[in-house]
């Protein structure tokens, strides 16, 4: 479940709370945030568990996942399925607090949560997968507050599918040498020399999605300096991966996690 490194849980909920904070136009109960916050959890945690178990005969062949429970067969692979669907029943006991309609849009995320990790030998392109999956609690959230999907849910949606793309690509960068070897597919392979390119432009189009929702939701300066701050982080980022290193690209990665920070805090003081 990865509970012990929780940057994953992290870059689920800056997303998630960005989209409560929009619907609601600053104010989201209580409820509602504890309810999507838990959903949260559980659904990352489920998401590490069904992806190392797609992955553990794999994973003992990487440096840097060898050592995963089921890779070093601490644990059998029928445990971590059963501990994957005990997981989803939690999730399904919280969506049913949730409305009908973003009940079935949670039993969407469910789909694309167990998906996403078969997408690695199927496709150049599992991070558009892990996007939507990551970015799925937005429309969500819209659903529950609103009832209805808009055109700013699906822009906020795109700017969140961009921005995981780019950071799972950077993380994907640091195997990039295991995954040739061992037939994982990513777009850091994909995107070859143009990874670096490919990366800043995503975030880039994840800035111009959230600098028009402040312009529609007419957000105050600070917003927009908080774009700016977001905006040197990227180029920190770009700094980061410009030889490729595999710890600098992992460094990145896990900056990602004050972007969301930052981009969260210029909405709540929008």
């Amino acid at each position: 479940m990865r509970l012990d490194r929780p940057i994953g849980i992290l870059l689920l909920l800056w997303p998630t709370l960005i989209a409560l904070w929009l619907a609601t136009n600053g104010n989201p109960s209580l409820h509602i945030v504890l309810i999507f916050c838990s959903g949260v959890i559980v659904m990352r945690s489920a998401g590490c568990v069904i992806n190392d178990y797609a992955d553990y005969n794999l994973d003992a062949h990487v440096n840097r996942t060898k050592n995963r429970p089921l890779a070093s067969k601490q644990i059998t692979p029928k445990s971590a399925l059963s501990l994957f669907i005990a997981l989803l029943i939690i999730a399904f006991v919280i969506a049913l607090q949730l409305n009908l309609n973003t009940i079935v849009l949670a039993i969407i995320a469910v789909f694309l949560a167990t998906i996403y990790p078969f997408m690695k030998r199927i496709t150049g392109y599992p991070q558009l997968v892990l996007g939507i999956a990551f970015a799925w609690s937005i429309p969500m959230a819209y659903m529950q507050v609103t009832g209805k999907l808009t055109q700013e849910t699906w822009i906020v949606f795109a700017s969140v599918v961009a921005w995981v793309i780019a950071y799972d690509t950077q993380y994907a960068m640091a195997d990039k040498s295991d995954d040739l070897k061992i037939g994982i597919k990513s777009t850091a392979i994909s995107f070859g020399n143009y990874d670096k390119f490919m990366i800043g432009a995503l975030q880039l189009l994840c800035l111009m999605g959230f600098f028009y929702v402040g312009i529609v939701k007419n957000f105050n300066y600070i917003f927009y300096l908080m774009l700016g701050f977001a905006s040197i982080l990227i180029i920190y980022q770009q700094w980061l991966i410009k030889d490729r290193l595999p710890e600098r690209c992992m460094a990145a990665f896990i900056n990602n996690n004050y972007f969301g920070v930052v981009i969260f805090l210029g909405i709540v003081c929008g």
